[in-house]
């Protein structure tokens, strides 16, 4: 819906649907079993060629300079056929939102402009968290003109994959003392880090995570000392409209693989969809989708045009379509019976899928309240 307001965007989408049509569609199973059987590094080459890992980076910083409302059409697209490469474009994303947020832009455009392929363009980060609701085990020490970083940070994800790591960490003071959390930018080519294997997650098993241990490494700080909250804050408000895109191509592509079902199944001597109960089924996945996708197209232009309160309405897109994907996908599974929990067809993948797309920017309680306050206090 969002490219019939903005047509300009209809190219990104055709780019998206086109690539997870040709690249994802035949082999997401083979994929999904990723860390048991290989990553699918090919295609994600082929996605950094494609351009789909500098979308929102400016044009000065050799990004594509779009807003986030193209970054929500790819996503959509992409994660109608296999949500794990919209993961790693998302992370991605994130961590180059925080560090323009941060005022990083030449940072990130040495970056960009030195990449030559998808591991130095890639930027880890730990976006299933949220660094001022869990502790980050992160220490920063000044040592002459740098900073030595030190201790264990969880789920970084890309963390075994990326050539660069943005990660949260308490400056230590003279004094023993902490301040608030900033932002380092981490070379993962450089000696003192240790890397877990992969972790096995629930879902987006092809967008790799791993808990990174460093040991004096150096940080160079993105932003001011101290002010990595505002950072976090003002970039994950804008990515809460892609974490809504993500959703919502999760639940058209169950929609459609459900449709798809129904008319190639015969029971009792006709196809499924003929049979009420089921039809009233499909009905509703439809109807939450059909709503999906004005949420996000909704989200998306107020980011893009920065209308008041912006932020809480991406937030709350975010947040209502995370609790709609797990109610669709699992009507999903049940249209196809036995078969939807079985990984020969798409739908158990993208239950899985829905459920960890849903601690996206950290805990989806926390998020709820968070969104709760910032409205009580008139944000």
């Amino acid at each position: 819906m969002l490219t019939t307001i903005k047509s300009e965007l209809k190219p990104f989408e055709d780019l998206a649907h086109n690539f997870a049509v040709r690249e994802l569609a035949a082999n997401r199973k083979a994929n999904d079993s990723y860390p048991f059987g290989p990553f699918f590094d090919p295609v994600v080459a082929r996605a950094y060629e494609a351009g789909l890992l500098g979308i929102t980076v400016p044009e000065e910083c050799s990004g594509a300079g779009q807003g986030i409302g193209a970054l929500c059409v790819i996503l959509d697209r992409i994660s109608a056929v296999d949500a794990s490469l919209s993961g790693i474009i998302f992370t991605n994303a994130l961590a180059q939102e925080i560090m323009l947020a941060a005022g990083g832009k030449d940072t990130l455009k040495g970056i960009m402009e030195k990449a030559t392929d998808t591991r130095s363009t890639l930027i880890a980060y730990p976006a299933f968290s949220n660094p001022g609701e869990t502790q980050t085990g992160l220490d920063a020490v000044r040592a002459g003109g740098t900073f030595r970083l030190s201790g264990t940070i969880e789920y970084v994800v890309l963390g075994g994959m990326a050539g660069h790591a943005l990660v949260p960490a308490r400056i230590k003071g003279q004094d023993g003392r902490q301040d608030g959390y900033t932002f380092f930018l981490v070379d993962q080519g450089g000696k003192g880090i240790t890397k877990t294997e992969p972790i096995f997650s629930l879902g987006l098993h092809a967008c790799p995570a791993v808990d990174l241990t460093l040991a004096g490494v150096e940080g160079i700080p993105v932003g001011k000392e101290g002010d990595g909250a505002r950072c976090f804050d003002h970039a994950s408000d804008r990515m809460h409209a892609a974490v809504a895109a993500i959703q919502c191509g999760i639940m058209k592509g169950a929609f459609q693989e459900a449709l798809s079902y129904s008319q190639e199944r015969f029971q009792g001597g006709r196809e499924i969809i003929n049979w009420s109960a089921l039809r009233m089924l499909l009905g509703d996945m439809a109807v939450q989708a059909g709503i999906a996708d004005i949420v996000v197209s909704g989200a998306a232009m107020a980011v893009d045009q920065q209308d008041p309160q912006w932020g809480l309405s991406a937030r709350a897109a975010a947040l209502h379509l995370s609790e709609l994907a797990c109610k669709l996908t699992t009507d999903g599974i049940q249209i196809l019976g036995g078969n939807g929990y079985m990984k020969d067809y798409g739908q158990e993948k993208r239950f899985r899928d829905a459920k960890q797309v849903q601690a996206l920017l950290g805990l989806f309680p926390l998020r709820k309240l968070g969104l709760v306050s910032a409205m009580a206090k008139g944000q």
